[in-house]
C-alpha cells in the first residue's frame, strides 16, 4: 500500500475511533424484521426502515420468486437498450397511479434518484434552495447539478421567501429549485408543504420533495405530498422503494414531459443495469398492498405514537417528531455510542447516529417502530430504556 494512503487511513481512523464517530456494522442473521439476530442474540429491532413489515412479507416473496422463475434474476441490460422489461412498465404505471401524477420513472436506488433527477434539469445557469436538514443524496446532487447552493434555514419559511426572492430577482440564474425532505429522517417532522407551495407560486421555484421517509407512511400511506392535498402543485415527487415499500430502487413522479425528459438525461437511467425482475415484481405488489388498505399504515402509526408517548413520560428529549420516526436525543456523541451499545446488550438494537450525518452534539438513538412490532416488544423495549437511562445518567 501506498506509504501516503496508509498513513492517511491509520490516521483518521484513529481519529474517528477516539470521538465516537467510527461506526461499526452489525450483521445480520436471518431477515430485517420486527427482531432480529445478531451474533447469536435474538434482539428487539428499532433501527429498520421496513415501516410496514413487507420486506418480510410471504406473499411478496412468492411474486419475487415467480419473476425470477419467468425473466431471472438481473434485467440483463440498461433500461434504454434492451434491459426495460415489460415489469418495468408495469411498475412505473403503478406508480403513477400511487402518486397521483401523469408519469413516474424508476431507478435503481433512492439516493441513485437524487443524483440522476436534480442534474438533468438543473445546471451551472440554475441556484437550488436546499433545507439545512436535507439528505446527504440531496446535498450531492445538487453538488453534481453545478448549480448554485443555496441553504435555507431548517423549515423557516421567512428565510425560504428572503432567499426566493434574492435568488429570482437577482437576474443571475435561469431556473430556480426549491428542494426539501418530505419526511426529515433524523427528527420525524414533516415539511411545512402548504406554505412551500404559496413560496413556490409566488416566485415560479421549482418544486422537489424527496419522500423517502414519506411515501408508505404519511398521506394514508401516499405520502406527504397527498398529506397535503398538492399532488398538482409539486414538481418533483421522488421516493425510495426500500423503506416502507420493502423492496429496493427509487423514482421521480411527475407530469409526462417531465418523466419524458428524465428518460434521456437522467445518467444513472441511461448508464446502469435496470433493477432485477424479482425486486421490480415484488415492489409492484407491496404498492398494491398499500393502495387496497390502510391497516399496516395504522398499525404503524399507533405502534410510533404508543412508544413516543412511553419514552417522553421515561423523561427522554424525543425532539419534534411528527411519525412514527422517534429520536432520543443524547447530545454528545461518545455516549450516544455508549446508549446504544448497552441497549444491544439488554436487547434492545437501536442504533446510535453521530456526526455526519446529524450535526455534531445532537448525537441520538433512533428509534424506527413498524407495523410488525407487538406491544409486548415495545414494552420490554421501553423498560430496557428505562434501566439504560437511568443507569447512565441520561434520564433521572
Amino acid at each position: 500500500m501506498s506509504k501516503v494512503l496508509n498513513a492517511f487511513l491509520t490516521e483518521n481512523l484513529k481519529e474517528l475511533r477516539e470521538q465516537g464517530l467510527y461506526n461499526e456494522i452489525n450483521p445480520l442473521e436471518g431477515p430485517n424484521g420486527a427482531e432480529i439476530t445478531i451474533g447469536g442474540k435474538q434482539l428487539i429491532n428499532l433501527s429498520s426502515n421496513n415501516y410496514l413489515g413487507l420486506a418480510t412479507d410471504e406473499s411478496l416473496k412468492e411474486l419475487a420468486k415467480d419473476a425470477i422463475d419467468k425473466y431471472g434474476v438481473g434485467a440483463g441490460a440498461v433500461r434504454t437498450i434492451n434491459g426495460t422489461l415489460d415489469l418495468h412498465v408495469l411498475l412505473e404505471e403503478k406508480l403513477a397511479q400511487f402518486k397521483g401524477t401523469e408519469a413516474a420513472i424508476s431507478f435503481q436506488s433512492g439516493f441513485n434518484c437524487n443524483m440522476a433527477a436534480i442534474s438533468a434539469v438543473m445546471n451551472k445557469k440554475d441556484a437550488i434552495l436546499s433545507d439545512e436538514l436535507n439528505h446527504a443524496s440531496i446535498i450531492d446532487g445538487c453538488r453534481l447539478s453545478g448549480a448554485k447552493v443555496i441553504r435555507v434555514n431548517h423549515q423557516d419559511m421567512d428565510d425560504l421567501r428572503a432567499k426566493a426572492k434574492e435568488a429570482t430577482e437577482s437576474g443571475l440564474y435561469e431556473k430556480v429549485m426549491y428542494i426539501t425532505d418530505g419526511v426529515f429522517s433524523m427528527d420525524g417532522n414533516i415539511a411545512n408543504l402548504p406554505d412551500v407551495v404559496k413560496i413556490a407560486k409566488e416566485f415560479d421555484l421549482i418544486t422537489y420533495v424527496d419522500d423517502a421517509h414519506g411515501s408508505g407512511v404519511t398521506g394514508k400511506g401516499k405520502g406527504t405530498v397527498k398529506h397535503f392535498g398538492l399532488e398538482k402543485e409539486i414538481d418533483f415527487q421522488m421516493g425510495t422503494l426500500s423503506k416502507a415499500i420493502g423492496v429496493v430502487g427509487g423514482y421521480v413522479a411527475g407530469t409526462q414531459e417531465l418523466i419524458d425528459w428524465l428518460k434521456v438525461r437522467s445518467r444513472p437511467f441511461l448508464f446502469s443495469t435496470a433493477v432485477t425482475p424479482g425486486d421490480v415484481a415484488a415492489t409492484i405488489g407491496a404498492l398494491q398492498i398499500i393502495m387496497d388498505s390502510t391497516e399496516l399504515h395504522d398499525k404503524l402509526w399507533e405502534n410510533g405514537d404508543y412508544l413516543k408517548a412511553g419514552l417522553q413520560k421515561l423523561g427522554f428529549d424525543i425532539g419534534a417528531s411528527e411519525t412514527p420516526i422517534t429520536p432520543c436525543i443524547i447530545g454528545e456523541e461518545k455516549l450516544s455510542q455508549q446508549f446504544s451499545k448497552r441497549l444491544m446488550e439488554e436487547g434492545v438494537y437501536a442504533k446510535a447516529i453521530v456526526f455526519p450525518t446529524v450535526a455534531k452534539g445532537k448525537g441520538r438513538v433512533r428509534n424506527m417502530p413498524t407495523a410488525s412490532h407487538t406491544k409486548e416488544m415495545l414494552d420490554e423495549a421501553l423498560s430496557v430504556y428505562e434501566k439504560v437511562g437511568k443507569e447512565l445518567g441520561i434520564i433521572s
